[in-house]
């Protein structure tokens, strides 16, 4: 018999909805996931917003506790989980500097990737007027984003850690960006690593 789940996922099919869910199948947590359907708003109703006051997915409420504890921005859910329930730091990592690496590489994601991607994904398919200026600019920052991690990956398998480095939330959360290119109209080919 397996256990309740303890957290509560809400998110919705998309690169940044996709993110937490793989570190909790990872850590092997039982969680619920409650879908939030943008294209009808519901990250804007009330009781979204008294989880995450930005309107933005993912966020996580954590059943475990008394009271529950709602937790906002994925890449504060990822330091959540990962100070709460990965114990063992098979995800994450113990060492101060290698800390600090994942922490750089997750906020590189979180403040690079994931915004300028977005927005390329946005004016290449979404912008109700195609503007040509709006859908090269986005796409460049991403080439140029994913030239960084080119370089970083290009004698190591993943982003952090001694040696070839170790699997980590720093790979977890850059990872369903990065699988999502084409859908922003930028090819993989030139970034093999």
């Amino acid at each position: 018999m397996s256990s309740p789940p303890t957290i509560e996922l809400l998110t919705a099919a998309t690169p940044n909805g996709q993110k937490i869910s793989i570190f909790l199948e990872e850590l092997g947590l039982p969680y619920k996931t409650t879908p939030i359907d943008l294209g009808k708003d519901e990250q804007k109703t009330p009781s979204f917003l008294a989880t995450n006051p930005n309107g933005r997915i993912p966020a996580i409420i954590d059943h475990s506790r008394t009271p529950s504890f709602p937790v906002f921005e994925s890449g504060a859910i990822f330091l959540y989980l990962a100070e709460h329930y990965d114990t063992y730091k098979n995800f994450s990592f113990s060492d101060a500097d290698e800390r600090s690496e994942m922490l750089q590489w997750l906020f590189f994601q979180n403040a690079g990737v994931g915004p300028m991607q977005g927005q390329a994904n946005h004016f290449y398919r979404y912008a109700p007027e195609k503007i040509p200026y709006g859908i090269k600019r986005y796409q460049n920052e991403t080439k140029r984003l994913y030239s960084v991690l080119e370089a970083r990956l290009q004698d190591r398998d993943y982003l952090v850690g001694k040696g070839k480095g170790k699997y980590s939330v720093a790979d977890m959360s850059t990872f369903t960006w990065v699988r999502w290119a084409p859908w922003a109209g930028i090819e993989l080919g030139e970034f093999p690593h």
